[in-house]
């Protein structure tokens, strides 16, 4: 089996005592992960796998007492650390991931709603993850403090990122100075969504994009760009203006604030299906001088997340539906989740979806090896 994988959590210490070991903590992982890759989505099927698979699992493992009980496996992933734990993913990405400068890298949460049990009073535990929109790769993730809110999970994210060149799209709730001004320190350039909150920085650009269109005059060099999709009964219209000062905009109020800010974005869209027609409006600062084209395809790029990351965990592998609960089993397993999708996505010659890649990794051993082996 791939050491490119699997040496990576050798170094994970395992949480139990030694006379508990009835099986090597490398071979739970391992049993774990290709039960994901292949379709299981709980602790139960994953043993099931591992059952069915035990002829083909001892040419790779030690299995010294055969397939663990699918409360062994929840037991153990509920008590191994999970720093420890995403350590050892980010590792194996740093090694995959070859992160090229213009990468659009966005930053989003997701809350995993069965992990919550209202009878202990334990809420859902929200993830915070890094997508590489053009890899189409998980780049890390981040548990947010239960007392706490994205604010402060998306810098130890960024800590744990190698972002030089790379672009880093985060929607309103990080848009701080603070988090400006270290996606800048690791010499990375920001588009940060804004929205009414930000009180006057808000206001300020609302206003300076309005006198702009409406009298047609600015202090700034004004871009656009105007695209047009059709598809399946359905018309949208996006439409991206900016405004550039490469000294920051010293005439508004809050600019100053802000590391790095250079661009100043305002997208609006236009939807068509059928007889219903909706608009919306969002407004951007950006640190980097470029053009409206650029700044579109960089909001455009955020959104894959959703389509192509919490979408899929949803569907696919059915994270919303899982009832893994207990201590840090919810965020282990994400983790897994998260190394499945990114080997899974990594097979660029199989045309096939997500879902049907597992299929075919569950019944086809050496489709399965060749995932293992990226």
């Amino acid at each position: 089996m791939s050491q490119s994988v699997f040496s990576q959590f050798e170094e994970i210490e395992d949480p139990r005592i030694e006379r508990s070991k009835r099986h090597r903590l490398l071979d739970i992982i391992g049993i774990t992960l290709c039960g994901v890759i292949c379709g299981a989505d709980n602790w139960v099927e994953i043993e099931a796998y591992g059952k069915a698979k035990y002829e083909w699992l001892k040419q790779f493992l030690a299995l010294p007492n055969g397939i663990p009980s699918h409360d062994t496996f929840g037991d153990v992933f509920a008590r191994i650390d999970p720093v420890a734990f995403e350590r050892c993913f980010q590792g194996w990405v740093n090694e995959l991931v070859g992160m090229s400068g213009g990468q659009v890298v966005a930053i989003d949460g997701k809350t995993l709603r069965g992990s919550s049990d209202s009878q202990s009073g334990k809420r859902a535990i929200h993830m915070v993850s890094a997508w590489a929109s053009a890899n189409g790769l998980v780049l890390g993730q981040v548990k947010v403090d239960e007392k706490s809110n994205e604010i402060t999970a998306i810098p130890t994210l960024l800590d744990m990122l190698a972002l030089t060149g790379c672009t880093v799209t985060i929607d309103a709730m990080g848009c701080q100075t603070a988090i400006a001004e270290q996606i800048v320190s690791q010499e990375a350039a920001y588009v940060l969504s804004l929205k009414e909150n930000q009180g006057r920085l808000y206001e300020d650009v609302r206003d300076l994009f309005d006198h702009a269109l409406d009298v047609y005059q600015s202090p700034y060099p004004l871009d656009h760009v105007r695209t047009v999709e059709k598809g399946h009964g359905r018309l949208e219209i996006r439409e991206c203006w900016t405004l550039s000062d490469p000294h920051g905009f010293p005439a508004l109020r809050t600019t100053a604030d802000w590391t790095g800010l250079h661009t100043l974005i305002m997208i609006q869209r236009e939807r068509r299906v059928n007889d219903h027609v909706s608009h919306e409006t969002a407004y951007f600062i950006a640190s980097a001088l470029d053009s409206a084209s650029h700044f579109l395809a960089c909001t455009r790029a955020h959104w894959s997340i959703e389509n192509s990351l919490h979408w899929i965990l949803d569907i696919s592998f059915q994270e919303d539906a899982s009832r893994v609960r207990k201590d840090f089993a919810p965020q282990n397993l994400a983790v897994i989740r998260h190394l499945a999708l990114n080997l899974l996505k990594s097979d660029k010659a199989t045309k096939a979806s997500i879902q049907t890649k597992r299929l075919k990794a569950g019944w086809d051993n050496a489709y399965l090896l060749k995932l293992l082996a990226v």
